[in-house]
């Protein structure tokens, strides 16, 4: 993805390390453009995460820090800022669905949410139960008893309520049926349609982001290692083969793609 014209966020360079010895990102650059949806894509311990949490300012909870690089967005530094720095601008985190006030009700978890002073009043608990109808069933339940996906809906409805010019979400499909994955992915589509909202979508089920997604970028060990829009990638012999379950090699299992993995690389 070339040029800065219309580019949210502007990641060049980035490098993060933890324990100021191991270098856990290398050379990570990325553009997120107004309006689009980009893919972080890459197995358990690539580094997305940790580039995720570099860009919304998380990075201090983990002993970890920036080392080099930048994080722009709207064409100023982000990077350093934090967590409510970062939100200030428009950056909005969906945290882990288990993460939402256990002991709340729905509907006091939406109220609980203090948005942005400039971030007008677009989205409103009215919109979060139009986009999540099940909620609006739920408002009056204790967001302990909701279902893993129920709440994930409510982690991206607190996250609207925040007024969110761009949406980062951390492992949308982590530990719930692929049928309700498929209803997540959909809703993000939605919410750029109708909202406009930009969002970055890290994930580790790459199947399922490569549906929604525009762009997408796989790292390695803390590198990008392939890039490309949606329709290059499902293309890619080496992402069929590492990420699709799509090899003709008569890769099977998740064992067999696992150890496929650790004997190719990606780069020469």
């Amino acid at each position: 993805m070339n040029g800065t014209e219309n580019v949210l966020l502007d990641v060049k360079g980035l490098e993060v390390v933890y324990h100021r010895v191991i270098k856990a990102i290398q050379g990570v650059s990325f553009q997120v453009p107004l309006g689009g949806i980009v893919a972080l894509l890459g197995i358990n311990g690539a580094g997305k995460t940790t580039t995720l949490r570099a860009v919304s300012g998380f990075l201090g909870l983990d002993s970890a820090s920036i080392s080099h690089g930048t994080v722009e967005m709207e064409g100023q530094r982000i990077d350093g800022k934090a967590p409510h720095q970062v939100a200030q601008r428009g950056a909005i985190l969906v945290p882990e669905r288990n993460n939402v006030f256990a002991t709340m009700t729905v509907e006091e978890n939406l109220l609980s949410v203090n948005a942005r002073k400039d971030g007008g009043n677009a989205y409103t608990v009215r919109h979060v139960y139009e986009y999540f109808p099940i909620l609006h069933e739920r408002r009056r339940q204790v967001a302990g008893y909701l279902s893993g996906g129920e709440r994930q809906m409510l982690a991206i409805g607190k996250a609207l309520l925040c007024q969110p010019k761009l949406l980062m979400v951390d492992e949308l499909s982590l530990g719930l049926a692929p049928i309700i994955v498929s209803q997540l992915m959909e809703s993000l589509l939605t919410l750029r349609q109708d909202l406009g909202v930009t969002i970055l979508l890290v994930e580790q089920n790459a199947l399922a982001a490569l549906k929604v997604a525009d762009y997408c970028y796989i790292l390695e060990t803390g590198r990008i290692v392939f890039q490309g829009p949606r329709e290059t990638l499902l293309g890619h012999e080496d992402v069929q083969e590492l990420y699709l379950g799509l090899s003709e090699k008569g890769l099977r299992s998740y064992r067999d793609v696992k150890q496929y993995r650790r004997a190719r690389r990606w780069w020469g």
